[in-house]
C-alpha cells in the first residue's frame, strides 16, 4: 500500500510545479524582470537656430538653445552645450547655452553649437551673427516708384524692332540684353534700388554699388581708380551703367568677362578691394536686416534670400537705368524719322555729321543709343599694358551721358571729352593689334586731319546724349537719404 502512495505524492508535486510560471534562470537564483533597452537614438536638431542681428558696440544676449528646445533628447537627462566661432569671436563667448558679449568690428561671426546627451552622442548646427556698424541709416521705402517699360513709357526709337533681315542700323531694341527670366518689375527694381545703395552690402558696413556709381555722374566714379571697402584702389576706372540693357552681345565689364549682367552685380560685392563680402556672410546679413523679408517677399514671393534673387533684383535695377529724354531724343518728335537740324544748334549739327560721317565714330558706337557693337582695342598705347577682353580690346558703356563723366577709357587716363575726340584724331598707336576700323589704307593708324573747329563741334553733339532726368529722378535716388 505505501507504493501507490509515493507515486501519488510524486504526481501532486507534478502538478504544483507546471502551475508555477518558468523563472528566468536556471541556476536557481531568485527570477528579475527584465529591464527596457536604452534608446539608441542621439540628439538631433529639432529647431533651425535663426541667423541673428547686433551691433557693434552694444551688448549682445541669446539663448542659442532656444530654451533647451533646439535638439531633440531621446535619451533624457541634461544636455551638455559647446560652441564654436568662425572665423573669430568677434568680443562674443559662449557660456551655459548662452552667447554674450559686446561685437568689435562689423563683420558675421559663424556659431556652430554642439549639444551632447549623457551618452556622449551629439548633434551639431550652425547660424550666423552679423554685427553691423552702428548708426547705419533706414531705406525711406515710400512712395513707390514705377521702373516697368510699360509704367515708364520708353519712347518708339527705343522699342520699335526693324522688320526681319535688316541689316544693322539706329534701331536699339535689338540690342537689349534683357532676358525673358527676369523683366524689369516695380517691385524686383525697387529691392535692386535698396541693395544698389545699403553699405551693408559691404565687409565693414562702408561702401555700396552707388559708392562707385554716383547717379549724378551717370553712375560712374569722379576719380579715376574708386576706393574699396578698406580703401584700395580699383584697377580699371568705374563703368557707366545708363543704357547698360543695350548691348547686344550682354556681357559686362570692361574685360566682358561676365556672360550677363546677373553675373556681374554679384562680382564687385565679392572683390577682395571692392566690397570684401561671401556671398554666404551677405545672406547672413540681408537675412537679419529688418527691412529687406518685405522687399523679397513683394519682389519675389517669399521672404527668402537668395544669391539668385539678389542678382536678379539687381540687374533689374540697373537696366531700369533707361535715358532716353536727351536733346538727341527730342528730335524724334511724336515719332517718326528724327528732325535734327530743328533741334540742335548749327555746331551740334554739323559734330553729328561728323558722328555718323568723316569721323567715323558711328561705326562702332552704333544705333540711336550710340552702344558698342564689340569690344575693340583703340590704340591707347603701342605695347598692350592691360589685355582686357583679349589683345588689349575693351567694351565701352553707351555714349548716353557721356558728357557727364569725368573720367574716359577703362582706365580713366583722360578727363575732358576734347582729350577724347583729339585721342582718335591724331593720337592713336600703332598696335599690332589695333582694331581694323581706326586704321587708314595700308594699316597705319589713323589720322581724321579734323579741325579744332570740328574737335570741338564733336564734343558739342555728344552733349546732345545728355539726360538730365536719370541724374535727378527721384526712381534712381538713394532711399538712405543725401
Amino acid at each position: 500500500m505505501r507504493r501507490p502512495a509515493v507515486l501519488a505524492l510524486f504526481a501532486l508535486v507534478a502538478a504544483c510545479s507546471a502551475d508555477r510560471a518558468p523563472t528566468a534562470t536556471t541556476t536557481g537564483a531568485p527570477s528579475v524582470a527584465p529591464t527596457a533597452p536604452v534608446p539608441a537614438t542621439p540628439p538631433a536638431v529639432a529647431v533651425v537656430i535663426a541667423h541673428q542681428p547686433a551691433v557693434v558696440g552694444l551688448a549682445f544676449t541669446y539663448d542659442a538653445t532656444l530654451a533647451g528646445t533646439a535638439f531633440t533628447n531621446p535619451r533624457g537627462g541634461a544636455l551638455r552645450y559647446a560652441a564654436t566661432f568662425s572665423p573669430s569671436s568677434n568680443g562674443l563667448t559662449f557660456a551655459n547655452g548662452v552667447v554674450s558679449g559686446t561685437p568689435l568690428v562689423p563683420m558675421v561671426t559663424t556659431v556652430t553649437l554642439t549639444a551632447t546627451d549623457t551618452a556622449g552622442a551629439s548633434a551639431t548646427q550652425s547660424f550666423g551673427i552679423a554685427a553691423f556698424a552702428a548708426g547705419l541709416p533706414l531705406p525711406t521705402l515710400l512712395p513707390a516708384f514705377q521702373y516697368r517699360d510699360a509704367a515708364i513709357g520708353l519712347p518708339a526709337h527705343f522699342t520699335v524692332l526693324p522688320p526681319p533681315g535688316a541689316p544693322p542700323g539706329p534701331a536699339i531694341a535689338p540690342t537689349d540684353n534683357t532676358p525673358l527670366t527676369n523683366p524689369v518689375t516695380d517691385a524686383g527694381a525697387a529691392l535692386g534700388r535698396v541693395l544698389f545703395y545699403d553699405t551693408r552690402l559691404s565687409a565693414n558696413d562702408r561702401v555700396a554699388c552707388a559708392s562707385c556709381h554716383q547717379q549724378q555722374f551717370a553712375f560712374t566714379d569722379t576719380a579715376q581708380f574708386s576706393r574699396g571697402f578698406q580703401g584700395g584702389l580699383t584697377g580699371r576706372h568705374s563703368m557707366a551703367l545708363t543704357n547698360a540693357r543695350y548691348y547686344q552681345r550682354g556681357r559686362f565689364f570692361w574685360d566682358e568677362r561676365a556672360a550677363t549682367l546677373e553675373a556681374q552685380v554679384l562680382q564687385p560685392i565679392q572683390n577682395v578691394v571692392e566690397m570684401g563680402m561671401t556671398l554666404g556672410d551677405l545672406r547672413v546679413k540681408l537675412a537679419t536686416t529688418a527691412y529687406y523679408p518685405g522687399l523679397f517677399t513683394a519682389a519675389f514671393g517669399t521672404p527668402d534670400v537668395t544669391d539668385t534673387r539678389i542678382a536678379l533684383a539687381l540687374a533689374q535695377f540697373v537696366r531700369s537705368m533707361a535715358s532716353y529724354q536727351s536733346k538727341y531724343d527730342q528730335a524724334f518728335g511724336a515719332g517718326g524719322p528724327p528732325n535734327f537740324p530743328a533741334v540742335f544748334t548749327p555746331d551740334e549739327e554739323a559734330g553729328r555729321q561728323l558722328f555718323v560721317g568723316r569721323a567715323g565714330c558711328a561705326r562702332c558706337h552704333g544705333t540711336d543709343a550710340q552702344v558698342l557693337d564689340a569690344p575693340h582695342n583703340d590704340g591707347l598705347e603701342a605695347v598692350t599694358v592691360d589685355t582686357g577682353a583679349g589683345q588689349g580690346r575693351f567694351k565701352s558703356p553707351s555714349l548716353r551721358n557721356v558728357a557727364l563723366r569725368a573720367r574716359f577709357m577703362h582706365d580713366g587716363r583722360f578727363t575732358t571729352l576734347t582729350q577724347v575726340v583729339n585721342h582718335y584724331n591724331s593720337g592713336l598707336q600703332a598696335n599690332p593689334d589695333l582694331d581694323v576700323r581706326l586704321r587708314a589704307p595700308g594699316g597705319a593708324p589713323q589720322r581724321l586731319g579734323l579741325t579744332p573747329t570740328e574737335v570741338q563741334q564733336l564734343v558739342a553733339f555728344l552733349g546732345t546724349l545728355t539726360d538730365s532726368t536719370v541724374i535727378t529722378a527721384p526712381r534712381f535716388r538713394s532711399p538712405f537719404g543725401p
